[in-house]
């Protein structure tokens, strides 16, 4: 019984000083450490906290600024920006780099005075830097080069007049494969001391790890050679941190737990997995400087959580001693990698085609939204002649102006818009912002021509009263002034105005009712004009979607095509006059009808200058050309072919779509019998049309002066 007392004693002394010692024991605040400096004779780990924010995706452009529609994704980067500039007030060594400047444009016009002097600080600092700088992050296969330059031309106009600093780096890390012309056209000759990107081929990748030459020193043109040389350097994996170092509130990473007084402590742990994680980049990274892409898609919505484990990441890590770690930028890695005077390897050409795995070639969207592609090139062409316009005119900040469709435009350019891998409602929202600039533009075009058009012969240059209209829908023959003027009786004065620095010649078409019709150019000489009888596909194609347009049909349909020939000076334009005639007056020439319809045997020659081709009537096909001026003669191949994309199995599930282009096979579409022509004949120009089954029509043109 006496021994039980003394057990009892004995346990209840050791529980209270168990408890003493543990009331004893307070937590402390930890003042992190978070200077950390480049070290030459350690590993320096480049911490680069980053977001990329897509420029429409799966929601629009607003949506994801905003943070609507979450149901689809949970993405706000009105969160980002407010959450991060409040990060970095908190600690002068963090830093933060920025790129889509579509989103920062929005947010800066929504912030206050006092806030705006707060970021202009931080960018000075170097706290807050801009890289890359254009509005999106455009693709490299789909966009015109031009557009590429005006979209980032608009985004360093933006940088420079507020932050009056100019980017340095480009960041082209999402789209999907790369193109030489970003390496020389819009990094060196930009003026970028390096350009980042994050998809290469995963083959090229495993050979560059083994090798050591994910970094390079890019040429990207044969042309200018090292004089238009970047260096480049594709990231060991993608565009994120490596695994196990995500820091949003529900990413799954642990955190750096270093508070003794609560479970899981884990700082050793952290910092071995630290260290590793940054001894293997090392041994593919050739120099002492890695970079660590500290963030990926939309991150940094509560940015406490990732600036506050990259603080004690930095701390513990220097105090362990086994490799260096900082906050840092694009520009300041780029600048330790030169400064180890390192020689790197010399790459050409391009990164494309890109894969990620095997049968997964992300070549489909070279092709996917083939009519929203359509639509940004024209837009884009339509976008260089309205800015001459109304340079020549006088720009007015109050509208009408190119602003809208500008923006419009650079937004286009990114990699999942003309690209074509957005969702169909994004689709859809990238088409009404390029409508809803081209009918702003399009005002500014009117005005603007007749502006021109009548200061030749008013010395006043009072303000213009002619009413210029434009058809913008001659894709399904629509083109109410070419229709409604002459059909009753009065005059249309046609404008044909150039954008490019070379004269042009080239065929217009317009859509008109009746037959007696006759062009004249401004001086009142007669122009050689041509009557095209009307297809019954056109007026099909017509009918359904003017319908569709106007909500009504059309009350009237055009008979013929007028087709003539414009000869515009360079930068400039030309005005012709199509006027209504008498029958039996010097009017257009009515196209020759012939059809090979019923024949069975025989050839058709299409074709007035040099170059002939010949028509099979049995094949209903194009068999050969005859090029006289240099007495060739070959034999020409056409057809229609299919293929379904390949689905998914139990085997191999990767599919064909917008991104991966797969076929499952390659079929030809053969037409049921003979397939008839349809030739026109005129002074202007040949054509051939043809109906190759219920869904495949087609029609080629052939112009007397062309080869």
């Amino acid at each position: 019984m006496a021994a039980n007392k003394t057990l009892l004693h004995l346990l209840h002394l050791q529980l209270l000083l168990l408890i003493c010692c543990t009331v004893n024991v307070e937590s402390k605040y930890i003042a992190y450490n978070t200077s950390g400096n480049i070290l030459v004779d350690k590993l320096n780990v480049h911490l680069v906290p980053h977001t990329h924010d897509d420029v429409g995706w799966l929601k629009t452009i607003d949506q994801y600024y905003v943070g609507s529609n979450n149901s689809i994704q949970g993405a706000c980067v009105q969160n980002v920006l407010d959450s991060v500039v409040q990060a970095l007030l908190a600690d002068k060594n963090r830093k933060f780099i920025y790129v889509e400047l579509a989103f920062f444009q929005r947010w800066w016009n929504d912030q206050s005075p006092v806030i705006q002097d707060t970021v202009k600080q931080l960018v000075t600092s170097g706290q807050l830097e801009f890289i890359n700088g254009g509005m999106c992050m455009h693709d490299e296969a789909s966009p015109h080069y031009i557009d590429m330059i005006d979209q980032t031309t608009l985004g360093h106009r933006f940088i420079k007049q507020e932050f009056g600093q100019t980017p340095r780096i480009g960041w082209q890390i999402d789209p999907f494969g790369h193109s030489s012309v970003q390496a020389y056209l819009l990094g060196a000759e930009v003026g970028f001391d390096s350009v980042f990107f994050g998809r290469i081929d995963y083959q090229d990748r495993a050979k560059r790890k083994h090798e050591k030459s994910l970094e390079v020193v890019w040429r990207g043109s044969q042309t200018l050679g090292s004089s238009a040389q970047i260096f480049a350097g594709a990231f060991p994996e993608n565009y994120e941190p490596p695994s196990g170092f995500y820091f949003e509130v529900n990413d799954a990473s642990p955190i750096v737990q270093d508070n003794i007084d609560l479970f899981d402590y884990n700082v050793k742990e952290r910092v071995n997995d630290f260290v590793a994680a940054a001894v293997s980049q090392a041994n593919i990274t050739r120099t002492n400087h890695i970079m660590w892409t500290m963030g990926t898609d939309f991150k940094y919505q509560y940015a406490y959580t990732w600036f506050r484990n990259m603080d004690k990441l930095i701390h513990y890590v220097n105090k362990d001693g086994r490799v260096n770690a900082l906050y840092s930028t694009p520009s300041i890695y780029t600048d330790a990698k030169f400064a180890t005077k390192e020689s790197w390897p010399i790459k050409t050409g391009d990164f494309f085609p890109y894969a990620d795995k095997e049968n997964a070639y992300w070549t489909g969207y070279f092709s996917s939204r083939m009519a929203l592609k359509r639509y940004v090139r024209m837009m884009s062409g339509y976008y260089l002649a309205a800015r001459q316009l109304e340079f020549y005119r006088g720009r007015s900040n109050s509208g009408p102006n190119t602003d809208a469709l500008s923006d419009a435009l650079a937004i286009a350019q990114h990699h999942d818009a003309v690209s074509g891998t957005e969702q169909q409602h994004v689709a859809n929202d990238y088409a009404k912002r390029l409508s809803i600039g081209y009918a702003e533009a399009e005002d500014l075009v009117a005005s603007s021509l007749a502006f021109l058009a009548e200061s030749k012969t008013n010395t006043a240059h009072e303000i213009p009263i002619a009413n210029f209209e434009q058809c913008p829908l001659l894709n399904i023959t629509y083109c109410p002034p070419s229709e409604g003027f002459l059909s009753h009786g009065r005059s249309l004065v046609i404008v044909v105005y150039n954008p490019l620095g070379w004269k042009r010649n080239d065929v217009v078409r317009i859509p008109v009712i009746g037959e007696y019709v006759t062009v004249q150019d401004s001086s009142g000489r007669e122009i050689e004009s041509q009557l095209l009888h009307m297809s019954n596909i056109s007026i099909g194609l017509r009918n359904y979607y003017v319908k569709a347009y106007l909500g009504k049909s059309p009350s009237d349909t055009p008979k013929y095509w007028l087709v003539f020939l414009a000869s515009v000076p360079p930068l400039g334009y030309s005005t012709y006059v199509v006027s209504i005639t008498k029958p039996g007056g010097n009017s257009s020439v009515i196209s020759k009808l012939h059809t090979t319809h019923g024949a069975k045997t025989g050839t058709v020659q299409i074709g007035q200058g040099d170059l002939k081709l010949i028509y099979d009537v049995n094949e209903g096909k194009l068999s050969h050309y005859i090029n006289r001026r240099t007495s060739v003669e070959a034999s020409i191949q056409q057809s229609y072919v299919y293929y379904p994309g390949y689905d998914k199995s139990d085997k191999d599930p990767q599919a064909s779509g917008a991104y991966i282009f797969r076929p499952n096979g390659t079929f030809p579409i053969k037409s049921k019998g003979q397939v008839s022509l349809t030739v026109l004949k005129g002074p202007v120009l040949d054509e051939v049309h043809q109906q190759i089954n219920p869904w495949i029509s087609q029609s080629l043109s052939y112009y007397e002066d062309g080869n």
